[in-house]
């Protein structure tokens, strides 16, 4: 546990005046590409990181926080107003949200989505605060043996968990831990798979590989789809103002739904792979079996379902950094994302973070805290504005969200050969996807994957070659048994 001093220094630094303008600008970009449907704060995450080179990195790393957060509760406002979710966690609470829109109460029900994602969301980072440090204290007591088995054992839960098939789940594992090895050998120090080019001496660039495969890859695609040129809202935020806001007594109802949904997200974003739209949608479903109490049927406008999924979807986005901080396993895109921003800076994620850089994290917890105040403040003012975003057509966003990942890696790298990088992890990227890979799967390997060489070297010294040497190590013996375990499940899950 950091000194107290510490805490308290780096939370002075996360409420300075230029952090909370950034974490306020981040917000708000959230909300509105979280409002256009197909675009979502991961995308914006990925186009806007090579732009935070520049930034402290405090404030860098709270305007990408200040991103994921405005989108979980951006992807909403269509889901209710159209019934056409901005993100996908937010498919769930179309299925309240909509029916109660059409009944007349749009701005109630937007208006519920927004105080329960800010409830979820705040419960989930009180729970990050708490846990994160012990358990980074827990890591450093592991030796490379017990850190390879834990590394075994994540792969093994996050390729089975993200995608349709293990198999396919590992084979990109896989392929993420062989991209990783392109560069210098850690111990010989000769260059390896780098194919003439002296730019992949050090690697390559995480963040245009990041880009290309998650931001460039969805653009390709999205442009593709030659979709319609925008989703025209048909609900107007016109009418009684009773029906326009949320007493205080219908929050009140609402507990219990908000309650299990913060639970249900905090747990399950604790766990690698899961992600929040599972989330959402068994929040919506435990309180679906819950006492029925008063108003409309879940699925006619009932503001439970909204509150259940809302509160779950974003309660995992601060439990997503509770392995990322305490163990430097990243469990989902935004959390790979951050590992983007903090090796620019360079930071190595992990639980040494918190004895090298302890102010920093605390900063950016008090960050958190605050882009959730933000969030609740910006969604409160600006819902009609975020209406008219809704109608922007995808021809003018897709080519401009091109041409920032363009500008942006190519000041990130130096030079045209990681746009040119860039561009090739779009095509595998975008390959991958079309043949059910999971992308997210293959760059969290790709960004463990020296940590894992690097493990499994020290443990074949430690063990010098002998498999049963591993009976000394109980914790290791425990770690790879359960990944067998989940590879076999989930195997036949599949």
């Amino acid at each position: 546990m950091p000194d107290f001093s510490i805490i308290l220094n780096g939370f002075a630094d996360a409420f300075t005046l230029v952090n909370l303008v950034f974490v306020a600008l981040g917000v708000a970009a959230g909300q509105m590409v979280g409002a256009i449907p197909g675009i979502g704060p991961i995308m914006a995450m990925a186009i806007a990181i090579p732009f935070t080179y520049a930034l402290d990195p405090l404030v860098a790393i709270s305007f990408l926080v200040g991103i994921n957060k405005g989108g979980l509760f951006g992807g909403a406002i269509p889901a209710v107003l159209i019934n056409t979710p901005g993100t996908p966690d937010a498919a769930a609470t179309a299925l309240d949200g909509y029916p109660l829109a059409r009944s007349g109460k749009p701005v109630k029900a937007t208006r519920m989505a927004l105080y329960a994602s800010v409830t979820g969301d705040t419960a989930s980072d009180l729970v990050l605060i708490t846990l994160a440090a012990p358990l980074a204290g827990l890591a450093l007591k592991m030796g490379p043996v017990e850190i390879l088995a834990l590394m075994v054992f994540a792969f093994s839960i996050i390729s089975g968990l993200i995608g349709d098939s293990l198999v396919k789940g590992l084979i990109a594992a896989f392929a993420g831990l062989l991209l990783s090895t392109v560069g210098l050998d850690p111990e010989q120090g000769t260059p390896r798979f780098y194919f003439g080019f002296f730019e992949l001496y050090d690697g390559a660039s995480l963040v245009a590989v990041t880009v290309g495969m998650l931001a460039v890859a969805e653009i390709f695609r999205r442009i593709a789809a030659a979709r319609r040129t925008g989703p025209q809202p048909t609900i107007t935020l016109d009418g009684d103002p009773k029906d326009q806001r949320v007493s205080l007594a219908e929050y009140w109802s609402c507990r219990a739904a908000m309650a299990r949904g913060a639970f249900v997200g905090t747990v399950l974003g604790a766990i690698p792979g899961i992600g929040s739209t599972a989330a959402a949608y068994m929040s919506y479903a435990a309180a679906k079996r819950g006492p029925k109490g008063d108003g409309p049927e879940f699925g006619q406008g009932n503001l439970r379902g909204i509150a259940a999924t809302e509160s779950a979807n974003s309660a995992v986005m601060g439990a997503n950094l509770i392995p990322l901080l305490g163990i430097g396993i990243p469990g989902s895109i935004g959390a790979a994302l951050l590992i983007s921003a903090f090796k620019i800076h360079g930071i190595q994620p992990g639980p040494l973070l918190f004895q090298t850089q302890g102010r920093l994290i605390y900063g950016l917890f008090g960050a958190m805290l605050m882009a959730n105040l933000m969030n609740l403040i910006i969604g409160q003012v600006s819902l009609r504005l975020w209406t008219r975003v809704i109608r922007a057509p995808e021809s003018v966003i897709f080519p401009s969200a091109l041409i920032f990942c363009f500008v942006g890696v190519y000041l990130s790298t130096g030079g045209l050969f990681g746009v040119g990088l860039m561009l090739l992890s779009a095509v595998v990227g975008y390959g991958m996807t079309a043949l059910g890979y999971p992308v997210i799967v293959f760059i969290i390997a790709f960004f463990l994957g020296e940590g894992f060489e690097r493990s499994l070297g020290q443990s074949l010294v430690i063990l010098d070659g002998n498999p049963l040497a591993l009976a000394q190590h109980p914790i290791a013996l425990v770690l790879l048994g359960v990944a067998v375990v989940t590879t076999i499940w989930l195997g036949r899950k599949a």
